[in-house]
């Protein structure tokens, strides 16, 4: 937790730097704890724990910006810290677009709790959190002859943030959330050696789900027994909750605006412009209560607001901080997203796949990239042939290749089952005529 007088040094920190020859300054003060439990074979294979407490100030110099960091928190080291930052970032070439940001876009408080900080977050004992991990690996240990290792994983992490600028921010943000992942690797035929995982998380101890994630684990590498390549072609493709995130990070990637300002980005001119399916409606949440993502204010302090980022496929917004926004002339919005919400279907996973008579679910993404600028993009994927409505045959080793804007025009269907836990609460997808090359 950051003190009150944590936050005294933080604005003394902010004064000082201003008395010193910065025309404007922001310091963030960070403070956070966490843990991690591994546990391989049912044996602990690594511990760690650590806690946090840093400083970041962010100087603006004569038309020069620099950003500094330190855990020595002492008054007297942290004046010349802040001297010697002042001092060379003097040396920095000049660009007049760093500024801090507008001070009427700033969060002026005042709003109800979010509720990301578990308020038994300390009340946990390292024995229950060991426990936990020995759980899930034990869920997986001895139930397959073909089984070479099994592995479990425990984390759990707090932190607190406190920003105060010198054009008049002053804000606070703070979270926490737990991990358990279970993850199995197993003989196949010849050579192979498949593994799968699976994993929950939550920002509470009490909503994370403690059992069957070993079990789930070993149940998704045993169906990859038999994977092979089937046959070059146009598919139905389907991608699983797990993965349907991969496939919207380089469209968010390409409306930030660092991409637009740089004219690194298949979505540059975009705005307004109708450039994927009727069915992708995708907004972004940030105040949603007990929600991973959530928050009052970015990294600048820019106070965060729904946002539509598509809205029936029209693009309607770009991610612009402020750097972006003065070098381009832009309007700012907002530097990140925070939640994003895809507008849900009425079809869970295994509903989109009876619907199909014959295409692939994507269950895995092996190495691939995409381009920025073009949008072209070839990825490696393993999953399942569906024929018929029904899940027949493991596939790996295939590439599926193509555009991305050319991908999403052609989202046919959207889930109803978004990962809630994750911050791109993005459900399984379905999207007609994607190539893939195998056989």
């Amino acid at each position: 937790m950051i003190t009150n007088e944590n936050k005294k040094l933080a604005q003394w920190a902010m004064e000082y730097a201003l008395k010193n020859g910065c025309q404007s300054s922001r310091v963030t003060l960070y403070n956070g704890s966490s843990s991690s439990f591994e546990i391989r074979d049912m044996k602990i294979d690594r511990l760690q724990q650590a806690s946090e407490n840093s400083m970041v100030v962010h100087l603006f110099v004569d038309g020069r910006y620099g950003s500094y960091s330190t855990n020595r928190l002492d008054k007297k080291e942290l004046e010349k810290f802040i001297k010697d930052g002042i001092a060379a970032t003097r040396f920095l070439a000049e660009d007049k677009a760093r500024t801090l940001p507008d001070a009427s876009l700033y969060y002026k408080g005042g709003a109800a709790d979010l509720r990301l900080v578990d308020p038994n977050f300390d009340s946990v004992q390292p024995d229950d959190k060991v426990a936990l991990a020995m759980s899930v690996c034990e869920e997986i240990m001895g139930k397959d002859d073909r089984i070479i290792s099994a592995n479990a994983s425990y984390s759990d992490e707090k932190d607190f943030k406190y920003m105060v600028a010198s054009n008049g921010f002053e804000g606070e943000a703070s979270g926490s959330s737990y991990g358990l992942v279970g993850s199995v690797s197993i003989r196949g035929e010849g050579d192979a050696r498949p593994e799968s995982y699976w994993y929950d998380s939550s920002l509470y101890y009490d909503e994370l789900v403690k059992t069957g994630i070993g079990t789930k684990a070993l149940e998704r590498v045993l169906r990859k027994l038999g994977q092979r390549k089937v046959a070059s072609g146009k598919y139905t493709m389907i991608v699983d909750n797990m993965n349907s995130s991969r496939l919207l990070s380089p469209v968010i990637g390409a409306i930030y605006g660092s991409s637009i300002q740089q004219k690194n980005s298949f979505l540059l001119d975009k705005i307004d412009q109708k450039v994927a399916s009727d069915k992708m409606t995708l907004i972004d949440e940030p105040h949603l209560v007990k929600a991973s993502g959530a928050r009052y204010f970015d990294s600048e302090g820019v106070a965060t607001k729904r946002l539509p980022v598509f809205e029936q496929g029209i693009l309607k917004t770009y991610y612009i901080d402020t750097y972006s926004a003065n070098k381009m002339g832009m309007e700012q919005t907002i530097g990140s997203p925070s939640i994003l919400t895809m507008r849900n279907g009425d079809k869970d996973l295994d509903g989109l796949i009876a619907s199909i008579d014959k295409g692939i679910l994507v269950t895995g993404f092996n190495g691939g990239n995409c381009n920025s600028t073009t949008g072209d993009f070839s990825y490696g994927v393993e999953g399942f042939l569906i024929e018929k409505g029904k899940l027949s045959q493991p596939i790996s080793e295939m590439n599926a290749t193509g555009n991305m804007l050319s991908l999403w025009s052609n989202l046919a269907e959207v889930g109803n089952d978004p990962r809630l836990s994750s911050s791109w609460r993005i459900p399984s997808l379905l999207f007609n005529g994607v190539d893939f090359s195998g056989l």
